[in-house]
């Protein structure tokens, strides 16, 4: 069983990477960042390594995802696309 929900979480981050990449809108991708960064906190976490958890959660899901939309939040759009 314990395989099962490793591949799917590894599943979730190859999509959440896929659409961060794919995405137009930047709040959007800013988002699936911070998804992709919780999903990998996850697999730390199930793997053992506890430290590299931590910090992903804390730096990856929270701080830069925090700094990433309030940069976009910032900015200004110039075209309609």
């Amino acid at each position: 069983m314990h395989w099962q929900i490793d591949l799917f979480i590894l599943t979730l981050v190859i999509v959440c990477a896929l659409a961060a990449i794919n995405v137009r809108d930047l709040l959007g991708a800013a988002v699936l960042f911070g998804a992709y960064s919780f999903l990998m906190c996850l697999l730390w976490a199930i793997m053992g390594a506890v430290d590299v958890a931590f910090t992903e959660a804390s730096v990856g899901a929270g701080v830069s995802t925090v700094f990433f939309v309030a940069a976009v939040f910032q900015t200004t759009r110039r075209s309609k696309d």
